[in-house]
């Protein structure tokens, strides 16, 4: 299965296959393709065949047909479907039916003239369907998954180069440790900074904490900080801000699950000796997360600690049943928190 690297060298250079699959959550990597797609299929003029098909609004045989009709101008036509649901294990319940028959046939045998590229966004295929058996044999199929924490500084420089800026070295540890692995913000942020700081400019620590977006990851930490100082108000502020970005209630819920459970890894490996540079192998997060909740071990015992994602874990459970309001829910949880820390 080739990289997100080599498959786009290779449209670069102008080596197409007829038949894609991109699958992934990482949106940087399916955006950049997609544009690499446009820039080696389709030559200027001809934009009128580039087709763009949302499979969760039309059954896949009806892009197969588009797939097998010559093109009105040029030479070569490129059909992009995304949201390709039907590669699930359980797949989203929809209107109509898609002939996966159909496409697995197109699959094997398909229009020399068509570029048909269709987009999996979200983490796994059913390696045991038919269809995903076809397309692992009969095309190309292009992991577009999340990059590892351990990347993170490489593709940060990478990305700096692009935009001719340099980042200072507590700058690029803050990018680093806010930013997570999530490649799409990365390069939004960057475009940002490089703005700010003109051509060949020097991103300074100072110019990301004022100029850096409040990303999920960033405002879960907030979070965490606004519950360990007992902060209801900030707190409850903060989540409000959430909700008006329409991030949901479920996700922030695992983000501080994580929080507070790196916070217990971290506090039972200091009891055991470990220092912050052999916490910081043994986790695999940035050592400017070991440091942050180092210094946070402390505020809890042990027993608070798993007290506090046992009950992260309920309110989970509860907002997938959807037994609760979502923001009373979360707001409960937030002063439930508060107050078992207030109890240490």
């Amino acid at each position: 299965m080739p990289a997100y690297t080599e498959v786009l060298s290779d449209l670069r250079k102008g080596n197409v296959s007829n038949m894609y699959l991109l699958y992934g959550t990482e949106t940087y990597f399916i955006q950049q393709l997609k544009n690499q797609f446009i820039q080696s299929v389709i030559q200027q003029g001809d934009e009128e065949n580039i087709s763009t098909y949302n499979l969760e609004e039309t059954a896949v045989q009806d892009v197969v047909r588009d797939a097998e009709t010559f093109p009105f101008f040029g030479d070569k036509k490129l059909i992009i479907a995304e949201h390709a649901t039907f590669l699930q294990a359980k797949p989203k319940k929809l209107a109509f039916q898609h002939d996966l028959e159909m496409l697995g046939q197109y699959v094997k045998n398909p229009a020399p003239y068509t570029v048909l590229v269709l987009i999996a966004d979200y983490e796994k295929i059913d390696q045991r369907k038919k269809i995903s058996k076809a397309l692992n044999q009969h095309s190309v199929v292009v992991p577009c998954e999340p990059i590892k924490p351990y990347e993170a500084k490489k593709w940060l420089q990478h990305m700096a180069g692009r935009v001719n800026v340099s980042i200072a070295p507590d700058a690029l540890e803050l990018l680093e440790a806010e930013l997570a692995t999530n490649l799409y913000l990365m390069q939004n942020e960057l475009t940002k900074l490089s703005l700010y700081v003109g051509e060949k400019g020097t991103v300074t620590k100072d110019i990301v904490e004022m100029l850096l977006v409040n990303s999920m990851e960033q405002t879960s930490l907030q979070l965490v900080d606004a519950v360990i100082a007992g902060d209801l108000k900030r707190a409850i502020s903060i989540h409000t801000h959430l909700l008006n970005m329409k991030e949901d209630a479920i996700a922030l819920v695992a983000l501080l699950a994580y929080q507070f459970r790196t916070i217990l890894q971290i506090k039972r490996l200091k009891q055991k000796g470990y220092s912050q540079s052999q916490m910081q192998k043994q986790l695999g997060v940035h050592p400017y997360v070991i440091k942050l909740n180092d210094q946070r071990e402390s505020r809890f015992s042990d027993g608070q600690l798993e007290t506090i994602i046992i009950r992260l874990a309920q309110t989970d459970a509860m907002l997938k049943q959807g037994k609760m309001d979502k923001k009373l829910a979360f707001e409960l949880l937030l002063h439930d928190i508060i107050q078992m820390r207030k109890s240490h």
